[in-house]
């Protein structure tokens, strides 16, 4: 499986069917690696989260080998999984109702995090980012970043 590490990302806009552009820093890498096929899923923190194949079909291994007592968990990510193209205009058309449930209408933060990517609300995602940062920094970082 090739590697990735996705790092931040644009304020981007979704056209009226729904589509969002994959910024041009990440698609060329998307497209020759993965040809462009993503799967799009729920995720808990109240966004999407955008996944390589590759990256989605191990995280869909592992969520199978959870326990019963993850039968919801494994139900929210893998029931809600849907397979996406990037297309020849660069875009992703985002299922409708998973717009809805993650209040996706107008401006979408595209964060690369790692191995995949999370969709974003814009003011979503300024409220949850307060409320980390008004939780306070976790012991574990405070020598590792500056705060």
């Amino acid at each position: 499986m090739p590697s990735f590490a996705f790092r931040g990302g644009p304020v981007l806009t979704l056209d009226a069917k729904g589509r969002i552009t994959v910024p041009a820093r990440w698609r060329d890498v998307l497209m020759s690696t993965v040809q462009g096929q993503m799967v799009v899923a729920k995720n808990a923190s109240g966004c999407l989260t955008l996944y390589p194949r590759p990256v989605w079909d191990t995280f869909e291994a592992e969520l199978v080998r959870l326990p019963m007592k993850y039968e919801g968990w494994r139900r929210m990510y893998i029931g809600s999984a849907t397979e996406v193209e990037i297309d020849a205009a660069s875009r992703v058309l985002l299922p409708p109702e998973l717009r809805a449930w993650a209040g996706l209408e107008r401006e979408v933060v595209f964060m690369g995090v790692g191995d995949k990517f999370e969709l974003w609300d814009k003011a979503r995602y300024e409220a949850a980012e307060a409320l980390t940062i008004a939780s306070g920094l976790p012991e574990e970082l405070q020598n590792q970043v500056a705060g």
